[in-house]
């Protein structure tokens, strides 16, 4: 009885799929070192004065919108 060739078809790459691995690991581990790297605590971008002031306006422009959209 006669012997089927062997079929040539490529192995699925796993040098490929270990570097994809190996970069989202990388970029894991990174996120969570940096802040680790800055050191201290995280700090406001505002002072306590900013945080209490008032930022939302009823203005006629925003009264339209709600007249508009029925609100």
């Amino acid at each position: 009885m006669a012997k089927s060739p062997a079929t040539t078809e490529a192995p699925a790459s796993p040098g490929r799929r270990g570097f994809f691995k190996a970069a989202a690991g990388g970029a894991a581990g990174a996120a969570l070192a940096v802040p680790a790297m800055l050191g201290g605590e995280a700090q406001a971008a505002e002072t306590a004065e900013e945080q209490r002031k008032t930022r939302y306006q009823e203005t006629d422009h925003v009264k339209t919108y709600y007249e508009t959209n029925r609100y």
